[in-house]
């Protein structure tokens, strides 16, 4: 039976968690970081630190004031769950979570979204059963909850049962000390338990980015041609998943701009990326490139003679981030 939208759209949202679930070492923000930064951007680097990655984070912190909202902007966009209608439906649950969590764990002397019960609540949502320990119920004498997620379980103790939970695995290794295995069996076992459909696929990714290169191999009078040459890091494209395929539509705008900025020569495409599940895996660390062959007739004397400016305008048309770079040209 096909599921409704709303609870497609929920299911990969707590695929979105998941997966962003293993940035949980990287959680713990210097003081003194937000100290020098406005208090609306320090309560948003706060506020996001469980989803935001040391990348993310130091591009944040070294932007000028004036850029730090279009970045605040455009990292709820790149994870936002259903980039086709006007809710950023990632962003909703992550608040209402941490609301949720406010309410929920209270009293442990702390913010109840910042306790190890708070942190998991928000990044993986309700469990599924929940098993509470009163005081002497639990043979090794300890207080405690045990959460499961499907048939995984999540262990918080409270070694002196005063209402201090905090999040242990299977060995009792502290959250601090994070046993990434133990998290990486928790992040299958819920996904199995959750099954999204054909959603964009969620993971912690590099920011949207790209190279570019032109390069000339011919330069006679009157014609000009080369090759421009974009590659695109994997880890930072937002892929759909259908049948077993990865796919994403990328549009790519080049421009030739002469030294007082006019159009000298421009071209627009669009191209499909696409590789199945074990292509994708293979090639995560590595760039997608594409080379671009580009020649003309007109004007070449002049563009000789002055500065000219190749514009690169690269658009990843599933995830909805655009950037764009360029270089100089001689002919």
């Amino acid at each position: 039976m096909r599921r409704p939208e709303r609870t497609k759209r929920k299911a990969g949202l707590a695929a979105g968690f998941l997966i962003l679930s293993l940035a949980l070492p990287f959680s713990c923000r210097p003081d003194r970081v937000r100290k020098e930064l406005s208090p609306d951007h320090a309560a948003f680097l706060s506020q996001v630190r469980y989803l935001i990655t040391t990348k993310e984070q130091k591009a944040f912190v070294n932007l000028p004031d004036g850029e730090k909202d279009q970045f605040i902007e455009e990292f709820w966009r790149r994870r936002d769950s259903d980039p086709d209608t006007d809710e950023n439906e990632f962003k909703t649950e992550y608040y209402n979570r941490i609301d949720q969590a406010n309410r929920l764990f209270h009293g442990e002397g702390k913010t109840g979204w910042l306790t190890d019960r708070g942190r998991i609540y928000i990044l993986f949502g309700p469990p599924m059963q929940r098993m509470t320990n009163p005081p002497g119920s639990d043979s090794s004498g300890q207080c405690g909850e045990i959460w499961y997620y499907g048939s995984f379980p999540i262990v918080f103790r409270d070694a002196h049962c005063t209402g201090d939970l905090v999040l242990v695995t299977y060995d009792m290794t502290p959250l601090r000390e994070y046993n990434i295995a133990y998290m990486h069996e928790l992040s299958s076992a819920q996904a199995q338990a959750q099954a999204p459909g054909p959603e964009m696929v969620r993971r912690e990714k590099d920011i949207f980015d790209f190279s570019f290169d032109v390069k000339t191999n011919v330069s006679e009078a009157g014609r000009v041609a080369g090759v421009a040459t974009i590659g695109i890091p994997y880890n930072g494209i937002w892929f759909k998943h259908d049948a077993g395929v990865f796919k994403t539509e990328m549009e790519v705008r080049l421009e030739l701009r002469d030294g007082e900025g006019k159009m000298a020569w421009e071209m627009k495409d669009t191209f499909e990326v696409a590789l199945k599940e074990a292509e994708l895996r293979d090639k995560r660390k590595t760039s997608y490139i594409r080379e671009i062959p580009f020649g003309f007739e007109k004007n070449v004397e002049e563009l000789r003679r002055g500065k000219n400016t190749f514009r690169c305008r690269l658009k990843n048309l599933t995830g909805k981030e655009e950037i764009q770079k360029e270089v100089e040209a001689a002919f």
